[in-house]
């Protein structure tokens, strides 16, 4: 063994090829030293040949699943998402059978084989098969977008196409999304690539607003109560960041408005705090004798004599 884990790697991969190289190499020196005749001769030398590029691409193909399993493989594994761990095996599948198709093309045109129909056969079987798996291959590359661009992970609450949700997994085809509504929706990924993509879980923080009415007939000291009340149910809540916002704002049309502006900690669950908070309003106020405001009219009516 070496410092190296590459070096150990090269001569792992490379043992097993080498050995297999000096027996073909054997063979074929010995077959050089006896008489054939021509015909036969010909023909083992194409073996040969193709038995040779065959080794060779063997070699690659293993030296490259080699750096890909030591390498590639554990740097996907410290990662959060599923998606690279479903990415990986089919990227070295898909390299091990290009590897291999173009190490029998070239195989069979150094053994002097004419490979031009064979290319043309595999260009019209390939588009094909891409014209028939079009989606899957779409959806495909939409999570390897998701992936690299990472425009969320798993756990996010995004917006999309109509839908507001978590997203629970993400697939190398498909990504699921627990609704608000707790219902679990299948998106294809290439929904991903032509789509805007609302993360609602990045923002640092997210403002609430809340534009409270008290009736008329509260007085300046209840006001007072009302809006040093708001404040200690902001402050209280561990999901609120302390820049409370409060502003006795408007004598409105049926009631006297309170601004009460706060933010919700990033990563803390929106609706849950919203619930707390707008409870806690409801039962202190309540408790206080505050009354808020509905919509009123007040109509005067004039007596005739």
């Amino acid at each position: 063994k070496t410092k190296g884990k590459l070096d150990d790697i090269l001569v792992d991969m490379i043992q097993q090829p080498l050995i297999f190289a000096i027996i073909i190499f054997g063979i074929w020196l010995g077959i050089s030293q006896l008489t054939f005749p021509e015909t036969i001769l010909t023909w083992l030398a194409k073996v040969y040949h193709i038995l040779i590029t065959i080794n060779v691409t063997w070699l690659i193909a293993r030296l490259l699943d080699a750096i890909i399993r030591e390498y590639i493989v554990p740097l996907t594994e410290k990662t959060e998402s599923t998606l690279d761990d479903q990415v990986i095996p089919i990227v070295r599948k898909g390299l091990r059978s290009t590897i291999w198709i173009l190490g029998i093309i070239i195989a069979l045109n150094n053994a002097g084989y004419d490979v031009t129909a064979l290319i043309a056969g595999l260009g019209i079987g390939g588009l094909a098969l891409a014209m028939a798996a079009k989606d899957s291959v779409s959806n495909i590359f939409g999570g390897i977008m998701i992936f690299t661009d990472k425009p969320f992970k798993v756990g996010d609450r995004i917006k999309i196409n109509g839908f507001d949700g978590s997203i629970e997994e993400i697939g190398i085809r498909t990504s699921r999304m627990r609704t608000l509504e707790n219902r679990l929706v299948t998106i294809p990924n290439a929904v991903f690539i032509g789509n805007m993509i609302e993360n609602i879980s990045a923002e640092p923080t997210r403002k609430v607003v809340l534009n409270i009415g008290l009736v008329y007939e509260t007085k300046a000291e209840q006001m007072e109560k009302a809006i040093s009340l708001l404040k200690e149910i902001g402050l209280q809540n561990p999901n609120v960041e302390d820049n409370i916002l409060l502003s006795f704002n408007n004598f409105g049309d049926f009631s006297l408005g309170i601004l009460f502006i706060y933010y919700i900690k990033k990563g803390e669950d929106i609706l849950v705090t919203q619930t707390e908070i707008n409870l806690a309003i409801l039962k202190q106020f309540n408790a206080n004798g505050l009354e808020m405001a509905f919509p009123t009219q007040t109509l005067y009516h004039k007596k005739e004599s």
